[in-house]
């Protein structure tokens, strides 16, 4: 029943994200002018879940080698995908040029980030911490909308169809709910993997932050519906902690 529960979590996460892809059907690329506020929240949202949902857990369970380690092992899993993913050329049925092969690129780097998200709540899944999992889900799904707009801005550009941009969206978190089982099922078996496995979720979803969402959102003439949208994500984030008793 737990991972009855877990997946169909997990499966609603990575529907979020093709929630992201709506407003690009109606707005088109003025749907770009929306973009630095909700990578902000995704920002916000992801960090504060990161820290109180991750990091603080991992702190109150385990040592400081093996929380040391598993950040930097999730860290090192972002890099490591950024490189094999940069300079990629590619082409989709008929579909060519350069918004294909950017298009291509955001799917295939949030693909891959979307794996540490779902261990994320698989990890918090097995944890005994209340609340933490409902919290961790809820932030999960909250940044994932940001990405959905993210996959869709580039397909509308390239003469992708709508029903191609929102499950091409929802795709790209397909591994979230694998990741989310695969880590309730290792920290159910190894219970003492669970600090190591919060620190290694904590180091991916930061990374993430740091080298992909932050370019994205602060860039020039945007800095300032960034920094609304960062500081609403968080405070929704904090807000929920409190409400849940994270």
């Amino acid at each position: 029943m737990d991972l009855v529960l877990l997946t169909a979590a997990a499966s609603a996460t990575a529907l979020a994200t093709g929630l992201g892809a709506i407003p690009v059907f109606y707005l088109g690329s003025r749907a770009e002018l929306l973009r630095p506020v909700l990578l902000g929240a995704a920002i916000g949202a992801m960090s504060v879940a990161s820290v109180l949902g991750l990091l603080k857990p991992a702190l109150d369970e385990g040592g400081t080698p093996e929380i040391v380690i598993g950040f930097a092992a999730g860290v090192s899993l972002l890099v490591v995908a950024r490189r094999i993913l940069a300079g990629r050329d590619v082409h989709v049925g008929e579909l060519r040029g350069a918004g294909v092969r950017t298009s291509a690129l955001v799917f295939g780097v949030l693909l891959v980030h979307s794996l540490p998200e779902g261990l994320a709540i698989g990890t918090a899944y097995a944890s005994d911490r209340a609340g933490l999992s409902l919290f961790v889900i809820l932030a999960i799904g909250l940044q994932n909308i940001p990405e959905g707009t993210s996959v869709a801005i580039p397909m509308a550009a390239a003469g992708f169809s709508r029903a191609e941009q929102f499950w091409a969206a929802v795709l790209t978190s397909a591994p979230q709910p694998v990741g989310a089982v695969l880590a309730f099922y290792v920290v159910e078996h190894v219970r003492g993997l669970l600090p190591a496995s919060f620190a290694f979720a904590a180091g991916a979803m930061l990374a993430l932050v740091a080298f992909e969402l932050v370019p994205q959102a602060f860039g020039q003439s945007r800095w300032l519906r960034a920094s609304a949208g960062s500081l609403a994500g968080a405070a929704v984030m904090v807000a929920l902690a409190a409400s849940v008793g994270v």
